[in-house]
């Protein structure tokens, strides 16, 4: 079993360096220009047989131009929505407090946000379930970044220093191997 990972496509606040999780906005025209070409790098592999998608705009925007092209439908989880920034959402990348805040696991994001261990648990148990019903399928998560991160750590252990430095391109196109054991969860 393979599992790709991809983050969608551009959107104006990802263009704005705009701290974006779930404000439900959608592709930039660049954005839908790296979905399509996301698509043709899919079509290239060739073996991918399921599609699991975010369920806010950007995210199925993508989903949907690489389904397309592959003559598949898909589905969306909640589980695979982005982080939940608090009051940061909407400000500036590099306001005051944002980056401390994301490498503090265990605390929330101010006001509503959630911490990073929140986040964690939900991607982990979504690809739990992922791996044991698609055992013999290869899957194409489509997400965000925050999510993107969170499945590198999934498959490949990373210091804390290497968690805050990691980052997911738009339309960058990841893909891990599953071991037969880890589908036998």
């Amino acid at each position: 079993m393979k599992i790709y990972s991809t983050r969608h496509g551009e959107t104006l606040w990802n263009f704005e360096n705009r701290i974006l999780g779930r404000t439900d906005i959608g592709l930039t025209e660049r954005g839908i220009k790296q979905a399509e070409e996301l698509a043709e790098k899919a079509a290239e592999k060739n073996d991918i047989d399921i599609i699991i998608s975010s369920p806010l705009m950007r995210a199925k925007q993508t989903a949907k131009i690489v389904a397309e092209k592959l003559n598949l439908t898909f589905t969306t989880d909640d589980r695979l929505m982005e982080w939940d920034y608090g009051e940061f959402e909407g400000l500036e990348r590099y306001t005051d407090g944002f980056y401390d805040n994301k490498r503090e696991f265990a605390v929330k994001m101010k006001k509503g946000g959630e911490s990073l261990l929140q986040l964690a648990h939900r991607v982990y148990s979504a690809l739990d379930e992922i791996i044991v019903n698609y055992h013999d399928k290869n899957v194409l998560i489509v997400s965000h970044g925050g999510v993107c991160r969170v499945i590198e750590t999934y498959f490949n252990d990373m210091t804390t220093e290497e968690y805050s430095g990691w980052f997911m391109g738009n339309c960058q196109l990841l893909e891990y191997n599953v071991r037969k054991s880890s589908a036998e969860v």
